[in-house]
């Protein structure tokens, strides 16, 4: 068992260090852009973002999910499942960019409300969906071709790039929002046109059509749950633009930023658990390990959580604007909600394995039904809070109805008493830490660090490692032998498994070609 927790860490690692890096990079400059950027510019510009990303998965009709099932298709020829999925997705962007030009003006006062006037920065944003929607197809052929090295140097080259112009514009120019979006886009027009260049062999202008229908008829019903799900990250987006406002739209935004320390371990955990758990042919193993994987992913996420939810205050004072500040209240059902979307992703693999992915739309939809009804109902009321709050139940309806899907198709021996362990002692810390202790100074940082560090105690004298697992934990750290096979991870190139269509939805959730 520890075998399939130290390839899932592996892997993840390997998927991850660019994300992780450019995270890091993009927080490290939010001191500089929320004092050249007021709320309502930021939450305008971080709008249109999530729009851009939603749209981008409307026109790729499903086509970069359908390129990576029918590449390792023992009956397709490679090249020319490439070459029409690329000459398919350049049309369809093209004449979604072209369609939603002229109505500009009508996207941003439904978008950005009818006050903003910002038809500017929508044609901007449209721009930006053609970019997004070719590169996030470009750089899926790293994966086919197992690059991890290139990939990884490929997409920090991009946001190094990015980086430079954004500051330029933003704070040289005081382009405030149009920096921001012209900054992310143009950045990537390089790197579009380079992989043009290099790949031009393998792409082509016109499909296949006998082999785009097939994969169309694949890929598009995966649209619609994708486009539900990421709504719940949207939605409640243009809620509170319509409800309290773009600058409370803003302070949203940035606490969805300082969540994305648990987008990263999410986004591991996507990129790697779908090959792992598909690569598990016996059936009462699969259940036995998808049961142990998922206790051991939630206890992790339930640390992060902790952690983020009781220093809240202090990270934004530390690397946010004082405008931004009231933002803090907000990290941490954010950091929660992002929690539960991973254990969404573990519901969704057996799913797959069972073939049954049908499943999946209901399930979302329902979760995307409760999240607009949640969001009118909390946030004229609680402000970002009760967003925050909308998000987190409505994660819950996904994953209660995903349960009740999955146990009827592939029933897993879930260690309930584990995962109470860990919800009861993530929520005791965290209520608690907020109830008893300060709220500012070095005093209250010190206090509820040392109140974080002791979640995994609890975790361990309370049950969750039992005696025989300890065993072998400790001898995997004293050996040193877990971390080697991390380290190595990163030098490894990816595994060609069944699923691993269900990869590459990280690609445009993640949003990993924006640098702030």
């Amino acid at each position: 068992m520890l075998d399939y927790l130290r390839r899932l860490a592996t892997t993840g690692a390997a998927y991850t260090a660019a994300s992780i890096l450019s995270k890091v990079l993009a927080v490290a400059l939010l001191p500089l852009y929320t004092s050249y950027l007021d709320p309502s510019d930021y939450g305008a510009a971080e709008v249109l973002f999530t729009a851009v990303v939603t749209a981008s998965i409307v026109v790729r009709l499903g086509i970069i999910e359908a390129l990576l099932r029918f590449f390792y298709l023992p009956d397709e020829d490679g090249d020319e499942v490439i070459a029409t999925g690329f000459a398919a997705l350049l049309l369809a962007a093209s004449a979604g960019a072209l369609v939603a030009l002229p109505f500009a003006q009508g996207i941003s006062d439904l978008l950005l409300g009818p006050d903003a006037d910002q038809a500017g920065l929508v044609r901007i944003a449209i721009g930006g969906l053609w970019i997004l929607t070719l590169y996030e197809y470009l750089v899926s052929l790293f994966r086919l071709d197992e690059r991890a090295r290139a990939y990884f140097t490929f997409t920090i080259l991009h946001v190094l790039a990015a980086i430079p112009l954004t500051v330029f514009l933003v704070v040289g120019l005081d382009e405030g929002a149009r920096g921001l979006l012209l900054g992310s886009y143009l950045s990537g027009v390089p790197f579009v046109i380079w992989f043009l260049i290099a790949e031009r062999r393998r792409l082509a202008k016109r499909p296949d059509r006998v082999l785009l229908r097939r994969m169309i008829s694949f890929g598009l019903p995966t649209m619609p749950a994708e486009v539900s799900l990421y709504s719940l990250q949207f939605i409640d987006r243009i809620i509170i633009v319509r409800s309290i406002g773009l600058a409370e739209a803003g302070l949203y935004a940035l606490a969805f930023k300082f969540s994305q320390s648990i987008q990263v371990v999410v986004r591991g955990f996507q990129l790697a658990w779908p090959p792992l758990a598909y690569s598990i042919r016996d059936d009462d193993e699969a259940r036995r390990t998808y049961a142990v994987v998922v206790t051991a992913f939630t206890a992790l996420c339930g640390f992060i959580v902790v952690g983020v939810w009781l220093e809240a205050r202090w990270i934004v004072r530390l690397l946010a604007d004082e405008r931004y500040f009231d933002s803090f209240k907000a990290v941490g059902p954010l950091a929660l909600g992002a929690a539960l979307y991973g254990v969404y992703l573990a519901q969704l693999v057996i799913l797959g394995r069972t073939g049954r992915t049908e499943r999946n739309l209901p399930a979302t939809l329902a979760a995307m039904a409760a999240n607009v009804g949640l969001n009118l109902l909390l946030v004229p009321a609680y402000g970002i809070v009760g967003a925050g709050v909308a998000l987190v139940l409505s994660y819950v309806v996904v994953i209660v109805l995903m349960y009740a899907f999955t146990q009827r198709l592939f029933p897993i021996p879930w260690q309930w008493r584990r995962l109470a362990v860990i919800a009861l002692a993530a929520g005791a810390l965290i209520a608690g830490g907020d109830l008893l202790l300060p709220t500012e100074g070095v005093l209250g940082l010190l206090l509820r660090a040392a109140l974080w560090l002791t979640f995994p105690a609890l975790l361990w004298f309370g049950g969750v490692v039992n005696a025989g697992e300890r065993r072998v934990l400790r001898t995997a750290v004293s050996s040193g032998d877990l971390r080697r096979r991390i380290q190595g991870g990163l030098g490894r190139g990816e595994r060609k498994a069944d699923g691993s269509e269900d990869l590459i939805e990280a690609e445009a959730r993640d949003q990993e070609n924006r640098i702030f």
